[in-house]
């Protein structure tokens, strides 16, 4: 599945049909959740039902605007959530299992159509909305690619709501496929708060800090919002210009996960990488912000997806040890987390820890697959051949 994304460019009247639309979605996703509160052994089937009942319901006439697909779409989300804290329950994952939450206005809302309620332009230019609410048309910024694929493929399309103005994205129904050149190359890959990544050769990328930068203007504009009236106008502006500043920090580290990730998958044949349980790291209230600004997670997400693009081979090994043990002579040298430089008293190796950490990784990661890249030319045709 492939998303495409652009912004929508309208007028005010419109906007607020389409936030009605938001609120509509909701308000059939929150009924869906209190259904199965109420009833037991609710299945997919009857919050399908009970969208059809909502619909026809005269208490709630606002029900009836909105496009049936669009109402199964949103029961299907709540049983996606229903579903995955069953998930979370059987599997007995440690912490919070993820209980359903009712959705509530927030700045960040979409709403989801799935074949029908929407018509795109022959120029694929415009989207009209043609469900109850009546949005009509719109200008689509940045929607050059739609031009390659037929609207048979577009399974959704959702418009999402955020601080800066509201976003179309299609759901291509498309498998991304990229050729690269074999490059007899592996790496291992080690990220930390000093430097955002090591690579096991020793290669270093600096840790950007977006959050850590944008803090003293993210105070100075919240310091504004607490200042004005709660309810009045000029307070919506201030949250407004919060939120997009919030919003800045959040594509920052988008853009510098994707591109970095992007460029590590292409020049390597092989991956490898520590499977951190980031919810666990985080309950350090020392290096919480800064665990989080780092934004490992979105990293490895990437990591994943581009390997699956161009056929690359990404292995995530447990991080047990691996900044502990001596990767020349394979004993295991305690140290403290403060100690950055690696002092191996038996075999007398010296190296950045980050270094000696992701050499493991990588040692690791072979061991797991075997050596299926720098073997013989067969195995360049097993890692070249090999995605929302």
């Amino acid at each position: 599945m492939l998303v495409l994304e652009a912004k929508l460019k309208g007028e005010t009247q419109q906007f607020e049909l389409l936030d009605e639309a938001i609120r509509t979605a909701q308000f059939v996703q929150n009924s869906c959740l209190r259904y199965w509160m109420d009833n037991r052994g609710v299945n997919k089937y009857d919050l399908y039902k009970l969208c059809k009942d909502l619909a026809a319901n005269i208490e709630f006439p606002w029900c009836k605007k909105l496009n049936s697909q669009a109402r199964q779409a949103h029961a299907e989300r709540a049983w996606s959530a229903i579903s995955r804290f069953f998930e979370h329950c059987k599997k007995q994952i440690p912490g919070k299992k993820g209980y359903p939450q009712f959705k509530r206005h927030q700045t960040r809302a979409s709403v989801e159509y799935k074949t029908t309620g929407w018509k795109l332009s022959d120029c694929r230019q415009f989207i009209t909305f043609t469900d109850g609410f009546k949005a009509g048309q719109f200008r689509m910024w940045g929607t050059r690619d739609l031009h390659f694929y037929p609207i048979d493929q577009i399974n959704r399309v959702r418009v999402v709501r955020r601080s800066d103005g509201y976003y179309v994205q299609f759901c291509v129904d498309v498998e991304r496929n990229e050729e690269r050149e074999p490059t007899r190359h592996t790496v291992g890959l080690d990220v930390g708060l000093s430097h955002f990544l090591t690579d096991s050769d020793g290669n270093q990328v600096e840790n950007p800090r977006h959050l850590r930068q944008a803090e003293q203007r993210l105070k100075r504009v919240q310091r504004q919002v607490s200042r004005k009236q709660k309810g009045s106008a000029n307070r919506r502006k201030a949250v407004n210009r919060l939120g997009r500043a919030h919003l800045k920090v959040q594509r920052q580290r988008k853009d510098f996960a994707c591109k970095l990730a992007r460029c590590v998958v292409k020049s390597n044949d092989l991956v490898a990488y520590e499977d951190l349980k980031i919810r666990n790291l985080v309950t350090n209230r020392h290096l919480a912000k800064s665990i989080s600004d780092a934004a490992w997670g979105e990293f490895r997400r990437w990591l994943e997806y581009f390997g699956k693009v161009f056929g690359v081979v990404t292995i995530a090994v447990a991080p047990h040890y691996t900044s502990q043990d001596c990767s020349n002579c394979g004993e295991r040298v305690k140290k403290a987390l403060s100690q950055r430089t690696h002092i191996c008293p038996h075999c007398g190796y010296v190296a950045d820890r980050d270094h000696n950490a992701a050499i493991n990784i990588l040692n690791k990661a072979i061991s797991t697959v075997g050596h299926i890249v720098t073997a013989a030319p067969d195995a360049e045709n097993a890692c070249g051949e090999s995605i929302a």
